[in-house]
């Protein structure tokens, strides 16, 4: 059945992936050192401190309209950090026969190579959550086709680039994913058998649902992901797409909040422990609504937290809401920017 996918995939991807890698992008200097494999537990303490990047920038419709440019990479290795994770929501760019438009490979190969050169590790995360959440059996076939392309793409890349498999499976994926992500990852690993691929459990990577996560014993090249916004109520107060939290003035720093949240990481640790996974937070952060004082206090506790129990970890996000950079002054939000790296 694994064998008979595939090769529905392939047939899918060919023609892309033959024009795309003509010739093949080129790279930077490998970061951190040769281009040999990393373990997933020596990739994790690479990464580091990180910032999710690009979701919802015009530049992949437009790039002449891109508010992100190259240059914000060495901005954001010189603000203390390690890692970006790009966030592509690449089913829009997709033909009828589901091959990637090469001008959109173009902007990325851009963008990869920037961050690079920053010395930045870099974090390619599909993040078509919503189309995978309510059709699973068209998110097989578009993320599969994604995958077969976008990894023989940059097979040759050094290892600093990694693969997230999807982010954050909800709803119809939540009793598929487990399934999904067999197929997805034994595609990666056609063109990429050592490349470390970062993969969540279901329910919006939520950490209560880790035990269900199911990954094959063989394959150490795993690095798992969770997203860490409790309570909700504090962290998504008057977020337009989270109607039912509608009240304001919510506050968070009180030690049962801080108490609440390390035993939350303990779990995770225990988990990570058990299962022989490292851990990498993909996403955490409180929106703009809040009490800066409290979005202050919460950031910094996450971030201190995930790195007292060996997480790396990348905060939500750098533009747009969350934010940690100010696009009109350019210049850091600073409070945010602060209590992620503390001076």
């Amino acid at each position: 059945m694994l064998k008979s996918i595939l090769f529905a995939l392939s047939a899918v991807a060919l023609g892309a992936c033959t024009s795309m890698q003509a010739g093949g992008p080129s790279y930077p200097p490998p970061l951190g050192g040769p281009n040999i494999p990393l373990s997933a537990e020596d990739q994790v303490r690479q990464m580091g401190r990180g910032v999710n990047v690009l979701g919802y920038d015009p530049i992949w419709q437009d790039p002449a309209r891109a508010r992100f440019h190259e240059r914000h990479m060495g901005i954001i290795h010189d603000g203390g950090f390690q890692t970006i994770r790009i966030n592509l929501q690449a089913f829009r760019h997709m033909d009828a026969n589901n091959n990637l438009d090469p001008q959109w490979f173009a902007t990325l190969d851009r963008m990869v190579n920037a961050a690079l050169a920053a010395h930045l590790n870099v974090i390619l995360d599909e993040h078509d959550y919503g189309v995978c959440g309510e059709d699973v059996a068209a998110c097989r076939v578009k993320l599969g086709a994604f995958w077969m392309q976008v990894a023989a793409h940059y097979q040759n890349a050094p290892p600093a680039v990694m693969f997230e498999l999807l982010n954050e499976p909800n709803h119809a994926m939540d009793t598929e994913w487990n399934s999904v992500l067999i197929n997805m990852l034994a595609t990666v690993r056609i063109t990429n058998p050592t490349r470390n691929v970062i993969i969540g459990p279901v329910f919006w990577n939520n950490i209560n649902n880790l035990d269900q996560l199911q990954l094959p014993d063989g394959d150490r090249h795993i690095i798992v992901t969770v997203h860490y916004y409790l309570p909700m109520e504090f962290t998504h107060q008057g977020a337009p797409w989270v109607p039912e939290m509608t009240q304001l003035g919510v506050t968070w720093g009180s030690d049962a909040d801080r108490a609440f949240l390390k035993n939350n990481f303990d779990r995770v640790k225990a988990w990570s422990d058990a299962h022989h996974r490292p851990i990498f937070l993909g996403e955490f952060g409180a929106y703009d609504k809040g009490p800066l004082d409290s979005r202050v206090a919460y950031t910094s506790a996450v971030a201190r937290e995930a790195e007292a129990h060996g997480f790396a970890w990348a905060y939500w996000q750098f533009d747009s809401d969350f934010v940690v950079w100010n696009m009109d002054t350019d210049s850091w939000n600073a409070p945010i920017h602060d209590a992620l790296i503390p001076h």
